[in-house]
Parts: structure tokens; sequence; C-alpha cells
């Protein structure tokens, strides 16, 4: 046992990192680690130097898309890197009200800025872009000269994981993104809305036999067109369909201080997996009470 950090009663105040050191703490491992299932800071430090408010507010049902495990996983994508972000409240809640800005602060969204600017795709549920109005990601300057140099777009893909496709194509999510949104779905979904998705502007991408997607697939089909640096904000089912699916390779996340009660649910919804998942912890920051933890999937030998 090992004491982490000083007692709250130190008066001292923590140094603000910049938001060069943040990433550098958050890079995504290597090719070569992340097919050996090996972790840690640093794997794209070469490059110049949650949900957090990631969480999904009220997503408590069914994740529109998601079908379940079909597969087992053991032979993964080679250099697919699947993190998940979420945000959570000491008892447990990801939002407060529907809302999970009441859990966040200024250190969990710069931390939440710096994961999507790391990542190559931003995977996301129908209905947290529905209900959380999702727009296109946004290029941002400090961090144009480390995706160059990664060979990355300007900004991550958005793709959104639906089964019936029912998205409403004009919003700027699909019309006015710098790098085409992906609508991930199966193969039986419905033709005249995959029409519509890419009269839009959409790319669609079919990751299911059926009319859902298979969660185990989408780390793959993700990684073929080269979004291998990828981010799940959730919402809860989605990101519990990938756990269970076991291509969940890494979750941060942030701890608010804070106390809901309520009706609020867990950061991953999904049925009880036989043995509990393990992960080991990478890394603790702090700010202000605020922990910004990150954990690392156990894999076992054989995969």
């Amino acid at each position: 046992m090992r004491r982490l950090f000083l007692s709250s009663s130190a008066t001292s105040p923590s140094p603000q990192w910049n938001l060069q050191e943040i990433a550098d703490e958050y890079a995504y491992p290597d090719a070569a680690h992340a097919a050996g299932g090996k972790s840690g800071a640093g794997g794209e430090s070469g490059a110049p130097g949650k949900s957090g408010a990631g969480g999904t507010a009220g997503v408590a049902g069914h994740t529109e898309g998601v079908a379940g495990r079909t597969e087992d996983v053991s032979g993964r994508t080679e250099g697919a890197w699947l993190r998940g972000n979420m945000v959570a409240s000491l008892d447990g809640a990801i939002h407060h009200g529907g809302r999970s800005q009441p859990l966040s602060c200024q250190a969990d969204m710069r931390i939440f800025g710096v994961l999507r600017a790391l990542a190559d795709v931003v995977v996301v549920g129908a209905e947290t872009v529905r209900q959380e109005g999702y727009r296109p990601a946004r290029r941002r300057e400090v961090f144009a000269e480390r995706r160059a140099a990664s060979g990355q777009a300007p900004v991550p893909a958005i793709a959104v994981v639906t089964a019936s496709m029912e998205l409403d194509f004009s919003l700027p999510l699909f019309t006015e993104p710098l790098v085409p949104t992906l609508v991930v779905t199966g193969e039986d979904a419905p033709a005249e809305r995959i029409a519509l998705a890419r009269e839009a502007g959409a790319e669609v991408v079919l990751a299911g036999e059926g009319a859902g997607v298979d969660p185990a697939r989408v780390p793959g089909v993700l990684a073929e067109r080269g979004l291998r640096r990828q981010l799940t904000e959730g919402g809860p089912t989605l990101l519990g369909a990938f756990a269970e699916a076991g291509v969940l390779d890494e979750l941060c996340l942030s701890v608010a201080p804070r106390i809901t009660i309520g009706e609020a649910p867990r950061i991953m919804k999904g049925p009880l997996l036989a043995e509990p998942e393990g992960f080991v912890l990478e890394g603790v920051l702090e700010e202000e009470g605020f922990l910004f933890t990150r954990y690392r999937r156990i894999r076992q030998s054989a995969e």
C-alpha cells in the first residue's frame, strides 16, 4: 500500500499542467504496444509537445445499434486501441438532473479536449448524439503540429453507432465536419436511411451481419480505415457493450468530489460478466479534489 497524494489539508497548490504535458501523459501506445496489449504514456511522445463532460446524460436503456457479443475477440486487430472516457460522482452517478456538467470542472474539460485531440476517431451512440447535440470536432491550433507529426487528420472523425439510422442528417455533424462523419451500422440497416446519410456527406461503415452493430467488430473496421487511436464517450450501454465484447483497452475515469444520490446510471450498462474484468492502474492526476484516473485492461497471455 502506498499514499499517492498528500493530505487534503496541504496548503501548497498543485501546479497546473499545460495542454502538451497532458497530451504526453495520455499519449496512445504505439502500434507494437497496442498489438501486445501494453500501455504507457509516451507511445507518441515523439510528436511535439470524459464521460467527463463526455459522459452521457440519461441513457439508461438499450443503446440503439448495439447487438450482443457474437464472437471471441482473442485475436484483435493489430494496432487498434479503444479508450473510454467517462465521469462519475463519488456515489457512481454519471450525471445530475440529466446533465454531466455539474460533475465536471475546468481540469476535466481540459483533459476531455486533449483526449479528443489525440484520437483518430470518437465513437458515440446515436442516442447520445441526439440528446447531447453532438457537433463536428473543431480544429485546435495548439494540437495542429502534433497531429500532423503523427500523420493524423486535422480533427478526429465522429463515428455514430446506430441500427435504425434514425438520425437528423441535416445537422452540422453530418453536413459541416472537417472530416466526414462515419455512421456505423449493420448490413441490414434501412437502405433508404443509408442513402440519406451518404447524400449528407457521411460515410457508412458496416460492422454487423444484422441490423445492429457487433461491438466486437467496431475497433477492427475503424482500424482498417486507418483510425487506430479510438476514443468512445459512451453512452453507458455502448461502453458496456465494448467492455463485454473484450475490446475496451483503456478507461479514463474522472471521479468528481460530489454526491448526487438519485437514479442516475453507472458508467456502463449491460449483462453481468461471468467474472469481473481486471484493469491495472496506469496513472492518476488530481486537481481541486477531482481525480483523473487511467486504467488499462489486463489481457490474458492467450490473447
